[in-house]
């Protein structure tokens, strides 16, 4: 299992960014990578100084969007989505964005969810509950 730094992560962001921009060739991730965040034009000036980047992460405002926690939840939303995993989310996820009619948006509702799952996974010590996670999303997916 890759677990890459904050900084690691910090710095993919912005290559990739840096990357779409020149118009260099991409691999899969990254072509996903950037799609959202060609979805996020209010990250852009962020991702396009990564030294910038790497100095803030000192200065984390609990308070304050980060828009690479923020891409990183996309990515792992889009990658649960593709393998399915937990067992349900595709369906949920699909079933929310049909819903919603936008996939991004229905994306920062799951976000809502995820971020929910591992603070009460954290907070109770036990592992992430996945069924609970996807009723979440189904739920939202049934009400307006």
């Amino acid at each position: 299992m890759i677990q890459p730094s904050q900084a690691d992560v910090r710095r993919y962001f912005c290559g990739v960014y840096a990357k779409a921009r020149s118009g260099s060739p991409m691999d899969a991730m990254e072509t996903l990578v950037s799609q959202w965040i060609d979805e996020h034009p209010e990250y852009h000036a962020t991702l396009s100084d990564v030294d910038a980047a790497l100095r803030d992460m000192a200065l984390a405002d609990p308070n304050q969007e980060n828009p690479f926690l923020h891409l990183s939840m996309h990515l792992s939303i889009s990658e649960q989505s593709s393998i399915d995993q937990p067992p349900g989310i595709r369906q949920a996820v699909e079933l929310l964005a049909a819903r919603r009619d936008d996939l991004h948006a229905a994306h920062h509702e799951v976000m809502e969810c995820l971020g929910r799952m591992i603070w009460e996974s954290q907070r109770a010590g036990r592992p992430p509950d996945g069924e609970a996670y996807i009723e979440q999303v189904r739920h939202r997916a049934t009400q307006d």
